[in-house]
């Protein structure tokens, strides 16, 4: 029989698709991430990611009243430090570099929202998030012990200016331990965007690159989810909801959209989706061959994130994808 409804006709004109658009991506709903390095008019491009470099705080600051003109309502700042140890100091020491780098933004562009990302790999000698037993080569790290470095480590960000704290360790009760941190020091307005279901990923080679921040022996299969798990995120993220969090994060995030559309439909909390440097790389080294459409490739991807629900995006494609938005 000929068919009652026709579908194709609300695909009829381009004016028409866009009225009935269900999922769009707006300027709004990115996260820009910056990694910043000590010294001055530093910016050394990361050779696995095209148009991703490590920045000086001077740099930094250029590169947020950039992404504040762009619309980009908020960075994630990454810190890579002079020097490491097995205490991470330069995570949570008051001169620190994203102490610096958010102290000096905010000065900057006081309106462009920082984030921190709160984690410790970054600044320890081995490359673990946090304490290892003696002599451990395995890369299990003790859980309650680094759950005191990262209460201090928030509260050194917060202190410098940060306004929203990101811990990305998948420690065992890191999100209350951090709550309780900055409420005792007076930051109970400070929000909390926890990396909730962070996945033991292949995806984020490049980033170790950016982030100088690769294990020297292990991995980190040990704190992160397994691959293979989808329930275990739910469990993680209701955790963390009783802990305080006020947002919750999924990464990676293209090869977890159904992770991304389970922790969407099992709460009312905003959700943030980390696309992440394996994702960025792989995309910049089709365009840059001439194989796929970088701006139709990174758009369908951001909108695919919003379809699965994620309300925020961070991404390396941010600025890219709000000049294209501004002139679509």
């Amino acid at each position: 029989m000929f068919p009652t409804h026709r579908p194709r006709r609300l695909r009829s004109h381009p004016q028409l698709r866009r009225m009935v658009r269900e999922n769009i991506v707006t300027t709004n709903d990115l996260i820009y991430p910056l990694f910043a390095v000590p010294g001055i008019g530093i910016a050394n491009e990361v050779k696995s990611m095209p148009g991703v470099y490590q920045l000086s705080v001077d740099k930094i600051v250029e590169e947020a009243k950039q992404v504040y003109d762009l619309g980009i309502p908020a960075i994630i700042l990454f810190g890579i430090p002079e020097s490491k140890d097995t205490e991470a100091t330069g995570a949570w020491h008051d001169c620190g570099i994203v102490q610096k780098a958010a102290t000096a933004v905010k000065e900057a562009v006081p309106d462009l929202i920082v984030i921190a990302d709160t984690c410790l790999c970054e600044y320890t000698s081995h490359g673990h998030c946090g304490y290892l037993q003696v002599g451990d080569l395995t890369g299990r790290v003790l859980n309650d012990p680094t759950l005191e470095l990262l209460k201090k480590t928030a509260v050194s960000q917060v202190k410098a200016g940060a306004d929203i704290i990101a811990p990305s360790g998948m420690m065992d009760g890191f999100v209350q331990a951090i709550r309780s941190g900055l409420d005792e020091a007076g930051y109970e307005n400070i929000p909390i965007l926890a990396y909730s279901a962070k996945y033991a990923s292949a995806y984020y080679g490049p980033f170790r690159d950016a982030a100088d921040g690769a294990p020297q022996f292990g991995d980190r299969s040990t704190y992160q989810m397994d691959p293979g798990n989808g329930q275990e995120a739910i469990k993680e993220i209701e955790l963390d909801i009783a802990e305080g969090a006020d947002m919750l994060m999924v990464k990676p995030a293209l090869a977890y959209m159904d992770i991304i559309w389970r922790v969407k439909q099992a709460t009312n909390l905003p959700v943030a989706a980390y696309n992440v440097s394996g994702e960025y790389s792989m995309v910049k080294a089709a365009a840059l061959n001439g194989w796929i459409s970088e701006e139709k490739v990174v758009m369908e991807t951001l909108t695919s994130f919003k379809r699965a629900g994620a309300d925020l995006i961070l991404t390396y494609h941010a600025k890219d994808a709000a000049r294209w938005l501004k002139n679509a």
